[in-house]
């Protein structure tokens, strides 16, 4: 039994009712190109529940208003719900207090900020920044940027042909100079889940913060800040069934208060003068400008119907779709699936032989199947594994067994087309 097997041997014998679920998911009623829509795409976005979707509209009907500043009801209302939005991912990272939890647009902005406030203070020449061979493109550039501006190198965790970091490789990058360790949790192009605990458990070691990529992670498995001991982390909303344009940086409170401000304007100050201008507390000082209301609130929700669903259960769920699915695309003829770690979860990366990806999902699509095609913002994996990109089938706890089905008959059509 692996340790995923093991982490969802409670809840893996519980039904999860994917028939009733996907009713909670207006969109995956509709048909595309006169076939009913299979959604395999949920790496790229997340669909949203009509929970989420209800309370959108309820915002913007009954308590439009710009948040603390106002004394009026609506103000006072919006306020409310925002920061109870806030409260809730504290709750749902079990992170220590509220002003740990910072509102961004999405994990890139997370990683951007990070970057240039921590990173600015405190990285200088020859200084390092240790990353994997698996990182999306915005774990990367934000960093670049940093070292070219600072003086400060990359240096890169390898992986083996399974997708796997190498740990001992790892081990040995950690020295006296390492002053972040910025990793991704789960890989979007391989599916491949890192050991961060104790990827962590070694920079501390070193005395060297740790800023985990949760992009992927935390709408699939249950995080827990504290127990992992992340001094960052971050995600995106609208992965986790959310609204787009909202997303989470967690901090420590210590480390964000040493932080200098990452934009200036409205509600991040105290107090302006031309002379002079006093910062606000956290979480503010680092929200300025009117901040994303609705997506905070909707982000909430999604939290809210994440939470009764029960993640435990829905990860279970989406094990046991991905070793369906590992076992179903097997039989396409000339099939490659890039990504096979033994800790992975439902990303199935693949190639088929003398056919590019693009024409992969051109032709899925004719189908009603909605995949991703491409290098996945990661082209530093596609150059580990010698491929211009991959064809990418993502799964999430609305998907079934049945819509795998499909995509291998529609792969098995791309075969004879091009065989």
């Amino acid at each position: 039994m692996t340790a995923i097997d093991a982490r969802h041997a409670t809840t893996a014998t519980q039904p999860f009712d994917v028939t009733r679920v996907r009713e909670d998911f207006p969109i995956l009623r509709q048909l595309v190109r006169g076939k009913p829509l299979v959604y395999l795409d949920s790496a790229a976005t997340a669909q949203k529940p009509q929970a989420v979707i209800d309370t959108l509209v309820r915002y913007y009907t009954t308590e439009n208003a710009n948040v603390h500043r106002g004394v009026h009801y609506l103000s006072q209302q919006a306020t409310d719900d925002y920061e109870g939005g806030r409260s809730k991912v504290r709750a749902f990272l079990n992170a220590k207090e509220d002003r740990e939890i910072i509102f961004v647009r999405g994990t890139t902005e997370g990683i951007n900020l990070v970057a240039a406030t921590y990173g600015r203070k405190n990285l200088g020449p020859d200084d390092e920044i240790i990353m994997t061979a698996m990182e999306h493109h915005s774990n990367i550039v934000p960093w670049q940027i940093l070292c070219q501006e600072q003086g400060a190198k990359l240096r890169v965790i390898p992986m083996n042909e399974r997708g796997e970091l190498l740990m001992e490789e790892y081990e040995k990058l950690l020295n006296p100079r390492t002053k972040m360790v910025s990793v991704v949790h789960q890989s979007n192009a391989l599916g491949t889940l890192n050991p961060v605990a104790e990827i962590i458990r070694l920079a501390h070691q070193q005395g060297v913060p740790v800023l985990l990529d949760g992009a992927q992670a935390v709408p699939h498995m249950v995080i827990d800040v504290q127990s992992l001991d992340c001094d960052f982390l971050t995600f995106s909303g609208h992965k986790l069934f959310g609204p787009t344009g909202i997303g989470v940086l967690y901090g420590k409170a210590a480390l964000l208060e040493a932080m200098p401000p990452y934009q200036g304007g409205g509600d991040m100050i105290r107090s302006v003068t031309f002379e002079r201008t006093t910062y606000n507390d956290l979480p503010y000082k680092f929200e300025a400008g009117t901040p994303h209301i609705e997506g905070s609130i909707g982000l909430g929700a999604a939290i809210d119907y994440l939470t009764a669903l029960g993640l435990e259960q829905t990860a279970a769920y989406e094990h046991e779709l991905l070793a369906y699915g590992t076992g179903r695309l097997s039989e396409v003829p000339g099939l490659t699936i890039i990504g096979t770690a033994r800790e992975k979860a439902g990303v199935l990366s693949f190639v088929l032989e003398n056919v590019h990806p693009h024409d992969i999902g051109t032709i899925l699509d004719t189908e009603g199947i909605a995949i991703r095609t491409g290098h996945h913002c990661c082209q530093p994996v596609m150059d580990r594994f010698g491929i211009p990109a991959t064809a990418r089938a993502s799964l999430a706890f609305y998907n079934t067994r049945e819509e795998i089905d499909a995509l291998v008959a529609g792969l098995h059509k791309v075969v004879e087309v091009f065989g």
